[in-house]
């Protein structure tokens, strides 16, 4: 998520012993006569290494990294359009590569012996079914005004996706809030973070300074304004404005979709969903997958007036 992958996502590599009794085919399927195939992408690697590899290749490695190989296949197909479409807005932010393997700057990003080792006996079942997805979607992108978007994602919505002018100031016609069908399927769907004081006072102070948090921290959150679907949009806290996503980056909860409750010199903050909430929820796209809708279906839904097109 890029930025928004963007933008934290749940951990997708299901743990599993190495299967002992046959390797696990990893080759690369050929990419010859293919859209993604005929492209090549400048990797900045995790060792700070550049390598040419082509966008079939890099696509597998970022679907791997970013969404659970067990997911429904049409939700493994949005996936691998909106990563497509991620790497053709959001490339060539280094100087000598296209895109690095870092999540806070491009997208996540797995080699396949990683992913291998993270499947175990079910690695060459999960490698097949993502290097589909990838080859069922060649060359499609999702474009709004004929040219490619902003694809975020992110793991959970607490019912409903959230306009990306409430996350970061600017409205983008395509980023804007739907309801969203996951839910307590989803692991850690809802969860609790607990504080002392005096470790909020220190991430909050950080993130706010114009915050005074000197007094008893039952008097320090007031003023919630929220999204329909309960995320916080802003809140005082010490009496200054602090959005949600700023108190969330502060306290590393996993959504801004939070509750704070106070008992004596601790603070408890209840959250539901996981990630900044802007664009298609990974999890409510399997939920619509499961559902029948197609990989169209679901990029249509979540990013709104936009086609899925082949982009030159």
């Amino acid at each position: 998520m890029v930025l928004l992958s963007a933008q934290i996502l749940l951990p997708v590599l299901l743990l599993r012993p190495a299967a002992q009794d046959r390797p696990a085919d990893l080759t690369p399927p050929s990419a010859a006569a293919t859209a993604d195939g005929e492209r090549t992408v400048r990797l900045l690697t995790p060792e700070g290494e550049v390598r040419a590899t082509t966008l079939a290749d890099y696509l597998w490695s970022v679907v791997a990294a970013e969404m659970p190989a067990s997911f429904q296949m049409e939700a493994l197909k949005a996936q691998a359009v909106a990563a497509r479409t991620y790497w053709a807005s959001n490339g060539n932010r280094h100087a000598d590569a296209d895109v690095c393997t870092d999540s806070s700057c491009c997208q996540a990003w797995v080699s396949r012996e990683e992913a291998a080792a993270g499947w175990g006996e079910r690695a060459g079942e999960y490698a097949a079914r993502i290097a589909a997805a990838v080859r069922q979607t060649d060359g499609l992108y999702v474009l709004y005004g004929g040219k490619p978007i902003r694809a975020l994602f992110f793991s959970s919505a607490p019912g409903r996706t959230v306009d990306a002018a409430a996350v970061w100031g600017t409205a983008t016609p395509y980023l804007v809030g739907v309801e969203s069908p996951e839910g307590d399927e989803v692991p850690s769907y809802r969860a609790a973070v607990t504080l002392t004081a005096g470790e909020a006072r220190a991430l909050l102070s950080e993130k706010c300074p114009a915050a005074d948090l000197s007094g008893p921290p039952e008097g320090w959150f007031a003023d919630f304004v929220r999204e329909p679907s309960g995320t916080v949009r802003t809140v005082r806290v010490g009496g200054a404005v602090m959005k949600g996503g700023e108190v969330r980056s502060a306290l590393g909860l996993r959504s801004a979709c939070f509750t704070v409750s106070v008992k004596g010199e601790e603070l408890t903050f209840e959250t539901t969903g996981y990630g900044h909430g802007v664009g298609m929820s990974q999890y409510g796209a399997n939920a619509m997958a499961a559902e029948g809708k197609s990989f169209r279906d679901i990029l249509g839904w979540y990013y709104t007036g936009t086609e899925v097109a082949a982009y030159p």
